[in-house]
């Protein structure tokens, strides 16, 4: 009997240590152990904390339950489809935004821009448009940054920013998901990195849950003599500031309040040639002042160069432009450098014509202005043919005159392509579909998009068909 006693004490250690050990392991949790006896070789050991070990949490050890953020994502690689981009800062520094069409590529930490599917194809060195490394980079969905839908931001850890948009919210939702991934999976490789903010030089903390951070909790701080430190010095309650400092900072504000109330005025600025207001978006009123005309200048020479080398072109108006070229154009024109259409990369008429129809979408107000809509529905609804060119013909009598000579230019010049509509295969109605919804829309779109598109359409054909009555082209 004394015998199987001894061999029960002997076994103790053993089976206090598993039973700690499974009891762990299911979450209970340990209010007292008593280790008078020291676990024999080959027990499974767990330091507790007592009284005698404060703040020795750092030697416990982890649980051998894995969490669902832990557990290793591997990044879905996207290989080759258009997305649209553009970069509106790099490394902090602002820039202008500029969408442009490129061939996409997700790799495991890369995201990759090609001109088009054949330049990623030769694998050239450096035939990459740009690359975005993914590790310690930042995304999120945005509607301030662009008019436009399924936008979504990735800000490098550097502090470059891009744009994405497709136009297809599955297509923008799967590029999203995939590139966030690729980012949590290459940043966890990489240790974790910094974000800058774009506007400043100060660096965010980002990732602290990954390994080689410490955690949110305050007994992690306190651990750390260089951040405890820091809060000591920043939570005292008295900064003291010389007499110099004080005068200095009231210097500087009599300074700025002077410059402020002698600094000039936009339209000074504007005159002194400073300031340049941009073609695109620009108020049509505004912009002929500025150009002292009635028709825009680029108005009139895309119509030229139409009327000239394209009114015979298949599709002409309704077949799209490269969108690159397009905007290559455009920031041509919106820093009023020299323009000349002639030259041989505005060789496809199509960039022309689809530039022309940017710049009418762009327009704050539209060439038939919001208080005019309605008035053109109730006009074209009129039975009697006669009444009805003669009430749209006195609605466009009272626009502004830059609207009316733009309108009266841009009609006189459909009418002419559709002289050649068995060249070009456009007809009145096809003309319609494509200027309807270009030249004229509501202010406020009460979710009748669907009719008004209908009546914006019929407006554009009337008046296409009437043109000679209604703006007395007969008569020139």
């Amino acid at each position: 009997m004394n015998h199987t006693s001894s061999n029960c004490q002997a076994s103790t250690p053993y089976v206090s240590s598993f039973v700690i050990s499974d009891t762990e392991m299911a979450g209970m949790r340990i209010t007292n152990l008593q280790s008078a006896t020291k676990p024999a070789q080959g027990a499974v050991h767990m330091r507790i904390k007592t009284s005698q070990s404060p703040g020795d949490r750092l030697s416990q050890s982890k649980s051998m339950v894995l969490q669902e953020s832990d557990l290793p994502q591997k990044p879905v690689e996207l290989k080759g489809e258009n997305m649209n981009m553009a970069k509106i800062s790099d490394s902090g520094k602002k820039q202008r935004k500029n969408w442009t069409l490129f061939w996409t590529v997700l790799t495991s930490d890369q995201l990759l821009f090609y001109k088009d599917k054949q330049q990623e194809s030769a694998q050239k060195a450096g035939s990459k448009t740009d690359v975005v490394q993914l590790g310690g980079a930042l995304i999120e969905w945005t509607t301030e940054k662009s008019s436009r839908k399924n936008v979504f931001q990735i800000t490098t850890h550097t502090g470059s920013e891009y744009l994405l948009q497709a136009d297809s919210q599955p297509t923008a939702n799967k590029w999203y998901d995939a590139i966030r991934t690729a980012i949590a999976s290459s940043t966890k490789a990489d240790g974790g990195f910094s974000l800058r903010r774009s506007n400043s030089s100060e660096f965010l903390p980002r990732h602290s849950s990954l390994p080689g951070y410490g955690s949110a909790s305050p007994n992690t701080k306190l651990r750390n003599p260089v951040h405890r430190r820091s809060i000591n010095m920043f939570s005292s309650s008295k900064l003291k500031h010389s007499a110099s400092d004080s005068a200095d900072k009231n210097g500087v504000k009599n300074r700025l309040k002077k410059f402020i109330i002698r600094r000039p005025s936009m339209k000074t600025l504007q005159e002194k040639g400073l300031i340049k207001d941009r073609v695109f978006g620009c108020h049509l009123l505004t912009l002929c002042e500025r150009e002292g005309t009635t028709v825009p200048k680029f108005v009139q020479i895309c119509l030229e160069a139409v009327d000239k080398r394209g009114l015979d072109a298949d599709g002409i108006y309704r077949v799209s432009g490269n969108l690159a070229t397009i905007q290559k154009l455009r920031f041509i024109i919106d820093e009023e450098e020299d323009l000349d259409l002639d030259h041989s990369q505005w060789e496809d008429i199509h960039v022309i014509t689809g530039a022309l129809k940017m710049f009418f979408r762009e327009l704050p107000e539209p060439l038939f202005p919001f208080k005019f809509f309605q008035l053109f529905v109730e006009a074209v609804k009129i039975k009697d043919q006669k009444q009805k060119v003669q009430a749209v013909k006195e609605l466009i009598q009272k626009l502004p005159k830059p609207n009316h000579d733009t309108m009266k230019l841009l009609f006189s010049h459909l009418q002419r392509v559709l002289t050649y509509s068995r060249k070009n295969l456009m007809s009145t109605q096809g003309i319609g579909i494509v200027f309807g919804p270009t030249l004229m829309w509501p202010e406020l779109d009460g979710g009748n998009m669907a009719f008004n598109m209908v009546y914006q359409n019929q407006i554009i054909e009337f008046i296409l068909i009437e043109s000679q009555e209604i703006f007395n082209l007969d008569r020139k």
